[in-house]
């Protein structure tokens, strides 16, 4: 039972202090805390270590088992919580209260209400279960909250991450179907899906074997469906009928600036290469865009992960049912195709997988399908070295599948649905993309469409925190359902409370895991400084006052590495907006000397021009000289000729002339004639 509301003040005595302070915490369900957990108050460690001392206020002595399963949130929980040994109660109280008083010194102003007694369990839609949860003989004092959907159970084991929100379930990690108004699309699935401000996009499709071509919008703060009416414009591919754009399936859709990308997909007609067609969201209009360089062949099932302003695309089905594996990268600003010639071994040739992209950097692929199987393979490419790898998974690695969805929040990668040519997978897994390890979210039952192939998966914001959301896939009939998920994940308490990380699990990369490796250091060092205030006998004063001491100066070491931490953490932004300055400035001079090397090749270009001509001048001018060499040639033979008649000509008139005078004169010649 508990007692009436009462104003807390600085005399209140314990054990209704503590009460009061954990109410003002947000470790009793109140509802001063239902709206923000406990871990939006405070920092990592102090969330963690009021957590252990509530606990151990309240129930006493850890006594379950360490969890077996992969949660970074329950085993950090488990340690912190079990390293307080056999510290008594009323200590706890006292050293909870100190740190609370410590870290936010006028909560008693701040606190409207306090409750008197604690309370174990949390209300959630009039629905509370107040006897502790039992497993194995084994009592956990984590409450189970139970929330009805459709008569189905749908169950939270931590009520630290159990807060109002969408529709009437308040959980986290479970998928809810939320109410829905206005006209639903079409039931179909290989469709596109993109997110823009608060509203959800979905292009396309097949139903029923048939490719769409209508655009659809779902409102995300009025879960209202609208049909978006195209217009008309001088860059439209609409023709003078009312279809925009021909019906597709298996594209990828993809938010640019104030526009939507539709690139590749299969279609009735596919042309030879990729097109990329794009949605103005304020004229909405259609057109092509024009793109320079080799466009890849027509494709759909490939995937397009946008990196900064760049598209990479990999892998897919071609119109003659040709499995691919290769990669390009499309320059949204220039617009230009680029094939990659990665190192390594690359993924086997596949379509229908996911991919996402992690700290601008690494792209990883997971999963996909052939004509005959299925993949669980994850694959990583670094697009600097631009070199393939296949790092080892840690976890539960998901079963191999096909036709799935995947979205990053931060560096968890969340996959749901697909199926293995069997049947549709019903777990929806999330990959620390820094860590690569596995882990299972939820899992649905039945033949429900987010156990389906060819679902969409996108993440928008409700109520300021970050949700998933479904839309449609086949799993033997289509669907047009939408279904949310709250990823705790992405919680505020996952925010602040730190994840163990093991030492077997190699990241995938060193940069951006600064933070982390600290907080793993911090979380194994984490049992031996609770341990430094553990107490056999705490009866005494001296032994509670060391304690006090002890705990002061637990929260002072906290609060100096913290201090460390946040400078580091300040170089590292600093250092980081230098590099991000430098890359740009970098690109800037290479748009800058691309250009000029485009200026260069068009004079290059024209120079071999002129020299084409000049040689084909040269060319003629050759045969022009070789022919009145052949002319001189015959001329002075003709001279000689002429001479030579000439001379004859001449001899014969000289003896012409002296045969006359003779005649004339008489000779003896003549005479002898005669004679």
């Amino acid at each position: 039972m508990s007692m009436a509301m009462a104003r807390a003040s600085s005399g209140l005595a314990y054990p209704d202090r503590f009460y009061a302070a954990a109410s003002y915490a947000g470790f009793d369900g109140s509802p001063n805390s239902s709206s923000k957990g406990v871990s939006s108050k405070f920092s990592n460690d102090v969330a963690l270590l009021l957590y252990a001392l509530y606990q151990q206020a309240t129930v006493g002595r850890c006594t379950i088992p360490k969890p077996r399963g992969w949660n970074p949130i329950e085993q950090s929980k488990w340690t912190s919580w079990h390293g307080l040994g056999n510290m008594a109660a009323a200590e706890a109280m006292r050293l909870f209260v100190k740190i609370l008083e410590e870290e936010d010194p006028g909560w008693y102003s701040r606190a409207s209400d306090f409750v008197a007694e604690p309370v174990v369990d949390v209300e959630m839609n009039h629905h509370p279960k107040v006897e502790p949860v039992t497993e194995n003989g084994n009592s956990f004092p984590e409450t189970k909250t139970i929330s009805h959907e459709n008569g189905s159970m749908l169950e939270t084991q931590d009520k630290d991450v159990v807060l109002e929100g969408l529709g009437s379930i308040a959980v986290y990690d479970q998928w809810i179907a939320p109410s829905v108004s206005g006209q639903r699309p079409k039931p179909r699935y290989e469709h596109g899906a993109a997110v823009v401000q608060d509203k959800m996009y979905i292009f396309g499709g097949n139903h029923n074997g048939r490719y769409l071509n209508d655009l659809q919008v779902l409102d995300l703060r009025s879960w209202t469906w609208s049909k978006v009416e195209v217009k008309a414009g001088t860059e439209s591919l609409e023709s003078p009928s009312t279809v925009p754009l021909p019906s597709c399936a298996g594209h990828s859709l993809i938010q640019w600036e104030n526009k939507l990308l539709s690139i590749a997909g299969h279609t009735k007609d596919p042309s030879e290469t990729i097109q990329v067609k794009a949605f103005d969201l304020q004229t909405c209009t259609w057109s092509t865009l024009k793109t320079y360089g080799k466009a890849p062949a027509s494709r759909g099932g490939q995937s397009v992960t946008l990196v900064g302003t760049s598209l990479v695309i990999f892998g897919g089905q071609d119109a003659k049912r040709s499995l691919l594996n290769d990669l390009h990268l499309l320059d949204l600003e220039t617009m230009t195709w680029d094939e990659i010639d990665a190192v390594g071994v690359p993924p086997s040739p596949r379509s229908d997988h996911a991919a996402a992209v992690h700290a601008e950097r690494y792209l990883l692929i997971f999963g996909g399908g052939s004509h005959a199987t299925c993949f669980n393979d994850l694959h990583v490419l670094d697009l600097q070295a631009m070199e393939w790898s296949r790092p080892t998974q840690q976890g539960d690695i998901p079963t191999p599948r096909a036709g799935h969805a995947g979205v990053p929040v931060g560096e968890n990668w969340f996959i749901v649905g697909g199926g293995d040519n069997k049947s549709g997978v019903s777990e929806t897994v999330v990959l620390n993309m820094s860590t690569l390890v596995w882990s299972v979210v939820t899992t649905v039952q039945g033949r429900v469409p987010l156990a389906s192939e060819g679902l969409s998966l996108v993440v928008g914001s409700y109520n300021g925190e970050d949700v998933l959301i479904s839309f449609g896939g086949y799993n033997g009939r289509y669907s047009n359902e939408v279904n949310v998920l709250k990823p705790s994940h992405k919680s505020s308490l996952q925010t602040k409370i730190m994840e163990p990380v093991p030492e077997s699990v190699s990241a995938v990369h060193n940069a951006t895991n600064a933070t982390r490796d600290v907080e793993s250091e911090f979380e194994a060092g984490q049992e031996g400084k609770i341990r430094e205030i553990v107490m056999d006998n705490i009866d005494s004063e001296p032994m509670k006052i060391k304690n006090e001491e002890t705990g002061e100066g637990l929260i002072a070491t906290l609060k100096s590495e913290k201090e460390e931490l946040e400078s580091s953490l300040n170089k590292e932004k600093t250092q980081s907006l230098q590099l991000k300055q430098e890359l740009a400035e970098a690109e800037t001079r290479n748009s800058d000397l691309y250009k000029e090397l485009q200026s260069v090749r068009g004079q290059l270009a024209a120079e071999q021009s002129r020299c084409f001509k000049l040689e084909v001048d040269v060319a003629e001018l050759r045969q022009k000289l070789q022919t009145m060499e052949t002319l001189q040639k015959e001329l002075e033979l003709l001279q000689r000729q002429k001479a030579a008649s000439e001379q004859a000509l001449n001899a014969k008139q000289r003896q012409s002339s002296g045969g006359m005078w003779g005649w004339l004169a008489g000779t003896p010649n003549e005479k002898a004639d005669d004679a």
